[in-house]
């Protein structure tokens, strides 16, 4: 069996904070640089996850769109033969005419979809809204980015627009081109935890799914959430929309960090530094941190994980982001490990299409969770603190992995930091 398919990424968040944007591409370079395009093309990469936002065609108005940037991107990719994921919203709010929390966001972003797919309807892959649940959380539970919610109904109306953005955008893209696939992605974690907290794990375990739930119209009176849903402000007719013509996702995108599992525990002492979750009539406070630093939790690991989505959904399935802020040395374990899962899990009949290399120019500000412009950069296959992009050790691993299908390098025989006792928390 050949092995998977390595595809690549560009981190292209284009955030707002209060009234402020931050653009990813505008801070990689990448948006005045097209020869970025040529490089990856070295690689060997023959698919890319691509920005064609929203913010950046139409930052004004739906009736006033600048199609100069995408047209030569674009134009470009194809005479590479490098096949795009389209992505129209990334960890955005939309323009400042909509916002997550505004049902015109939904309308909006379907109008601009349709726009995109008659401009470009050789297009075969969309992302209309990347990590749907992620968004709604930083933004309608956590207060990180705007709108600034800090409660479950802000949280619930915000994941509701953007899933149905989504759905209303495919829609309008398949009325221009039918056979145009929906990558759908989010982050894919567990919530492991002490006993004291097995309940409030329980719900982050089932919420974990939703955005794909609701595409998939699952998300009916049985459901675990659904209660939970109803009372913070779904109606049954909205929910009614996902039941009644469900829209899944042609391929699952899972994204993977080793933040994305989490340990709730109530010994708040035990993590100086971390902010608590206050306590409620049900539960106590607890903090919630990185399970791979807690000895107490029993990590899955990607592969589980994955094997997890396959099992619930039976749907193809892809790695669409898999990226480790560290050493060199680190981020190619870290490659190697999920390239060694990927294929495992393809061997033993999971349908799994694709390993995405991201972020190919690195990454910026993204451990403030983007709060804070120019504090730090995590470098991925290139390095582009100098202005032009310089290769990493993983640019000539990710070459011989595609070509090859297989690297040597010594690093590689030894565990990551995330696999050695060294990684723990030490109790105060």
């Amino acid at each position: 069996m050949e092995n998977i398919d390595i595809w690549g990424g560009v981190e292209c968040t284009c955030r707002r904070v209060g009234d402020a944007y931050s653009d990813q591409l505008t801070r990689s370079g990448h948006r005045d640089r097209i020869s970025d395009l040529d490089r990856f093309a070295e690689l060997g990469l023959r698919t890319l996850r691509y920005p064609v936002l929203w913010e950046h065609v139409a930052p004004t108005s739906l009736d006033q769109l600048d199609w100069r940037w995408p047209d030569e991107r674009l134009a470009r990719l194809q005479q590479l033969k490098i096949e795009p994921i389209v992505g129209l919203v990334h960890h955005g709010s939309g323009p400042r005419y909509t916002a997550l929390d505004q049902p015109s966001f939904a309308t909006g972003l379907a109008r601009y979809a349709g726009l995109v797919a008659e401009r470009y309807p050789w297009v075969r892959y969309y992302t209309p809204v990347n990590e749907p649940l992620t968004t709604a959380r930083f933004s309608g539970l956590y207060g990180i980015w705007y709108p600034h919610g800090t409660h479950d109904n802000v949280f619930v109306r915000l994941l509701y627009h953007q899933v149905l953005a989504t759905k209303l955008a495919m829609q309008a893209i398949r009325r221009v081109n039918p056979a145009a696939q929906l990558v759908q992605t989010e982050d894919l974690g567990q919530t492991h935890h002490t006993p004291a907290l097995a309940t409030q794990a329980e719900f982050e375990n089932h919420r974990r799914w939703l955005s794909f739930d609701l595409l998939s119209g699952t998300v009916t009176p049985t459901h675990p959430l659904w209660s939970y849903l109803r009372s913070h402000g779904l109606s049954e007719a909205e929910l009614a929309v996902f039941q009644d013509s469900p829209l899944p996702p042609d391929i699952l995108g899972i994204n993977y960090y080793a933040t994305s599992e989490r340990f709730l525990d109530e010994r708040v002492a035990q993590y100086p530094g971390h902010g608590a979750v206050p306590a409620t009539g049900s539960r106590p406070e607890y903090v919630d941190v990185e399970a791979v630093r807690v000895p107490d939790a029993e990590m899955l690991g990607l592969e589980e994980l994955l094997r997890q989505a396959w099992t619930r959904y039976h749907l193809p399935l892809a790695i669409t982001e898999s990226h480790l802020g560290c050493t060199r040395e680190e981020q190619m374990r870290w490659l190697q490990q999920a390239w060694e899962a990927a294929n495992r899990l393809r061997r033993t009949g999971v349908d799994i299409r694709g390993l995405t290399v991201w972020s190919l120019l690195g990454a910026f500000d993204w451990d403030n969770l983007l709060t804070h412009d120019g504090v730090s950069y995590e470098s991925g296959v290139f390095d582009v603190r100098r202005g032009e992009p310089r290769p990493t050790a993983l640019f000539k691993m990710i070459r011989n992995l595609i070509r090859h299908g297989h690297h040597h390098h010594p690093v590689l025989q030894g565990p990551g930091w995330w696999q050695r006792p060294s990684r723990f928390y030490s109790a105060s």
